[in-house]
């Protein structure tokens, strides 16, 4: 018997949430390497001194995603998203 097929379960990504790297890439979709440019441009400002360090926040994230969102369907570069997302904020 299959209970409730259709309920989506997720967790809430808050101030109080802390992801490493690798948990942001998989939340992502991308490459480290891609997350470092994002964080090197401006649109994300991770705790901790070099990326095996680096703790994002769930707000820190979800702009990471804007950002990525921004690129694939308007097809604007890393400069042009970080300004983007800084006027919406």
């Amino acid at each position: 018997m299959n209970q409730h097929p259709d309920v989506l379960s997720g967790e809430l990504l808050d101030e109080d949430t802390l992801m490493g790297l690798r948990e942001v890439c998989m939340l992502c979709g991308v490459h480290a390497e891609r997350i470092i440019e994002m964080v090197t441009e401006g649109i994300a400002e991770p705790y901790g001194r070099s990326p095996m360090e680096w703790r994002f926040t769930g707000p820190m994230v979800t702009r990471l995603q804007q950002a990525l969102r921004l690129q694939a369907q308007l097809g604007v570069n890393l400069a042009g998203a970080a300004l983007a997302l800084d006027l919406l904020d």
